[in-house]
């Protein structure tokens, strides 16, 4: 096998989810034997996610000691490791198009995970945890919320879920919020519009479903800073799940369906000049690549890719223009701060750590590693030991301020992988460190009520 890798930037193939052959799970497995005899010859990707290892000690482990001494049926073992984080295609291997062995792994995972979900393989309880529209709407509606934040935190509740849903009893779940988002936001008051260069001067806020039915506190963050900064905003009108946690389970109906809400509404947006903001990578990452990938040919659904942006891309954007206020009133100390797997893959940069970094009195230490949390994978019972092991080495590099001693904040632009980074210090006990959203902490340091 050829070791030369691919030294232009990497491109991506549309999803012919569409197309019959999509799910011949013959073709299908002929695909995902030629892309792990790549990769077991390579093993650059092994640090990443359970899917190599597995893919490896499979083949190790076998009779040949190559992949023909790999049961077919075992790719599953694999295929049920990957949890498209994307890390693989965008920051590792080097045989992605337009290399000649045109290697897509996360795309491959995700067509056979089509092929697990139409023939029925995915339990209900799988397929409920992933419907956030569901879960959320109970949020918001008195007494009800606080009776269910209070029994599940009970361990009997946690046992229960463990039965039934598959929710491992350790890990850490949000609550749910007593007001959504949506509901208890309210409209900036600038009318003044300032387009720069590069960035529109209104904004239409995608609230996501964690951040409308969770974590609300974060949203208000996010609209106190363009407040601030006299952007204008407003709340998209309608919106449905952006669709990952159906798509990580390779239901792409789903997918489908929630595109179909959510595409029209906000190409409006796109089309009247605003830029669409949503405070979750995942979710951005959604719109900027996976659903565009599903429809390539969908005028509107590349308009609202040209037109979604991640929080801090736009306010550096902003900085840019001439446009951002700088004056910051608070420092925020030592933090240490991780940057998600699905910010990473969007090719923006470190947009988080640069405004951060202009915060007076304020040193940040920035990793680059998986938390291990990644959606529902990390909360599952058959994974969620695994998530942890994924982010211990993450953990243990946060605990450790490259100024010397204990960050005195810890933060992710992921709410979830925030969260489950927190849990992980308390796991290893690694100290009590706060753990705060970046929009939480540019609030703080702009000393905003």
């Amino acid at each position: 096998m050829a070791t030369e890798g691919n030294l232009q930037a990497p491109t991506r193939h549309p999803i012919d989810w569409k197309n019959p052959d999509f799910y011949n799970e013959e073709a299908t497995f002929h695909e995902m034997e030629r892309i792990f005899d790549i990769c077991h010859g390579c093993r650059r990707c092994v640090s990443l996610c359970g899917s190599f290892p597995t893919l490896f000690d499979l083949v190790d482990e076998g009779p040949t000691g190559e992949l023909d001494g790999v049961d077919k049926k075992d790719y599953w073992k694999v295929v049920d490791q990957c949890y498209m984080c994307d890390l693989c295609y965008l920051t590792k291997c080097p045989y992605v198009p337009p290399h000649e062995f045109n290697l897509d792994f996360p795309h491959t995972m995700l067509r056979a995970k089509a092929i697990k979900f139409k023939k029925g393989e995915v339990g209900a309880a799988e397929q409920f945890l992933a419907s956030t529209d569901v879960h959320g709407s109970f949020a918001g509606i008195p007494i009800v919320v606080q009776t269910i934040n209070a029994v599940n935190k009970t361990k009997l509740a946690r046992k229960v879920m463990e039965s039934a849903l598959g929710v491992d009893q350790h890990a850490w779940l949000p609550s749910l919020a007593t007001h959504k988002f949506r509901s208890s936001a309210s409209q900036a008051s600038a009318t003044v519009v300032k387009d720069g260069a590069s960035t529109p001067g209104k904004v239409a806020i995608y609230s996501t479903c964690y951040i409308n039915y969770n974590e609300p506190g974060i949203g208000h963050d996010l609209l106190k800073i363009l407040d601030h900064n006299e952007v204008p905003y407003v709340l998209v009108d309608k919106e449905k799940c952006c669709g990952m946690p159906k798509l990580e389970l390779g239901d792409l109906e789903s997918v489908d369906h929630s595109k179909q809400a959510n595409i029209p509404v906000l190409a409006r947006y796109a089309r009247d000049g605003y830029a669409i903001l949503s405070a979750v990578p995942s979710c951005t990452l959604m719109f900027k690549q996976e659903i565009p990938l599903m429809y390539p040919d969908d005028a509107d659904v590349q308009l609202v890719k040209e037109h979604m942006w991640d929080p801090f891309e736009y306010l550096m954007a902003r900085k840019r223009d001439g446009l951002l206020k700088t004056e910051f009133t608070e420092s925020l100390g030592k933090i240490s701060y991780q940057i998600p797997c699905h910010g990473r893959v969007q090719n923006i940069g470190k947009k988080t750590e640069e405004m951060l970094k202009m915060v007076p009195g304020t040193s940040v230490h920035t990793h680059e590693r998986c938390s291990g949390h990644a959606g529902t994978f990390g909360v599952k019972k058959p994974f969620h030991d695994q998530a942890m092991k994924i982010g211990k080495p993450l953990f243990k590099a946060m605990a450790k301020h490259k100024d010397g001693g204990m960050p005195d904040v810890i933060s992710s632009d992921c709410p979830l992988g925030g969260h489950h980074i927190a849990q992980g210090f308390e796991v290893n006990e690694l100290g009590q460190v706060p753990q705060k959203h970046p929009l939480t902490l540019i609030r703080t340091a702009y000393g905003l009520d």
